[in-house]
């Protein structure tokens, strides 16, 4: 079968090149179809063919205003030329489209499939969910994360059932094979022997950092091994705020951070953490994915699939938007290393079992075949 994953904007190159390796490796002629990716090198591409036609002429800093102003001039074009290119496929894999309300009259004259990383848009517009939802319903199959997922889609949008596929996120375990390194804003002074808890990701303001920040200062005063908890990912939202309620044992990488400098914080932190707010808007997490790829533990707010996860016994749950609950949990957690160590293989279980890259090819092979 051929099959096009395309993903205009390349938000997401670690699920783009882990999908189209999967399925390559069922036998599938796959070709990846993006743009360049602006923060650096993406993975080399295994067993599928990648080409960046889309915005050959973006300009500015990413996530300036100029930069996404020249990427929307040439998102219309850049889809009619691909439409063109898409008649060699059978089937088209929409990782993401950037301008639902436009998008849905741009799709190929193929069978097309969409995946829904985010359900709805996480800080929407005026009308861009009633854009999303005309969106979803002009594509073949909806594809999401977890029954969670799909229950926001047919009860929340009203979409048909049996267009909504749940098939989980891979573990990215390419990532865990990368040699890693630590950032520079980590690697002096040294952590040494202390504990490391690590927050991973874009900051943004579902993800609950100021309610980290509010139980760290309870795990702080209460722990008697100085442990320190690492925040690194790009601020989008003023990190001002945050950097000066932080004890002085949190750390902060502020940046992109290269896929060795990822492998370098996942292998060295004892816990990861994700203290995400309530949200009816995503169902899943690249994060925690990673997490599971490294055999990571994990304590995260019980938002979303995340509970679909914690059934395996992979992470630990706490509810949203609670400071001290979140303090008792890290606290327990970085004081009984066996518990870590369980919740650690049962998450390497997870990540070559249910949540492997091999099970999410198979059956996303399979949803090919039904729509084409």
């Amino acid at each position: 079968m051929r099959v096009d994953i395309v993903d205009p904007s390349a938000y997401t190159p670690p699920y783009d090149h882990s999908l189209c390796s999967a399925l390559a490796g069922l036998g599938a002629q796959v070709r990846l179809v993006t743009t360049r990716f602006p923060y650096g090198p993406v993975p080399p591409a295994e067993g599928y063919v990648r080409t960046e036609p889309f915005y050959p002429l973006a300009a500015g800093l990413p996530g300036s205003r100029l930069r996404r102003a020249t990427k929307l001039l040439q998102h219309g074009p850049d889809m009619l030329r691909y439409r063109q290119m898409s008649r060699e496929s059978q089937v088209v894999h929409f990782q993401w489209l950037p301008v639902p309300w436009l998008d849905r009259f741009l799709l190929p004259h193929r069978p097309t499939v969409l995946t829904a990383h985010d359900l709805l848009p996480r800080e929407p517009r005026p009308g861009q969910v009633a854009a999303q939802r005309r969106l979803l319903d002009a594509v073949d199959a909806v594809v999401v994360h977890s029954h969670f997922g799909k229950a926001q889609l047919v009860q929340g949008l009203h979409l048909s059932e049996d267009r909504v596929s749940v098939i989980p996120h891979g573990a990215f375990d390419y990532l865990a094979r990368v040699e890693p390194r630590l950032p520079f804003e980590l690697a002096s002074p040294p952590a040494g022997d202390r504990p490391v808890v690590l927050f991973f990701g874009l900051v943004r303001p579902y993800k609950g950092v100021d309610v980290l920040l509010d139980a760290w200062r309870e795990v702080s005063a209460a722990s008697g091994t100085e442990p320190q908890l690492w925040i690194v990912g790009r601020p989008r939202m003023p990190l001002a705020p945050l950097e000066s309620q932080a004890p002085p044992d949190v750390r902060f990488v502020p940046r992109f951070v290269s896929d060795s400098e990822l492998a370098g914080c996942f292998d060295r932190a004892d816990l990861v953490v994700l203290p995400y707010r309530h949200t009816d808007r995503y169902d899943f997490s690249g994060v925690l994915a990673t997490a599971l790829a490294f055999g990571t533990p994990a304590v995260v707010s019980d938002v979303g699939g995340f509970s679909e996860l914690a059934d395996t016994g992979a992470v630990r749950l706490v509810p949203p938007g609670d400071p001290s609950t979140l303090a008792a949990a890290l606290s327990e957690l970085l004081a009984q290393p066996q518990e870590r160590t369980r919740l650690a293989q049962a998450a390497r279980a997870a990540a070559t079992g249910p949540y492997s890259w091999v099970e999410v090819a198979r059956r996303t092979a399979a949803l090919y075949e039904a729509v084409s």
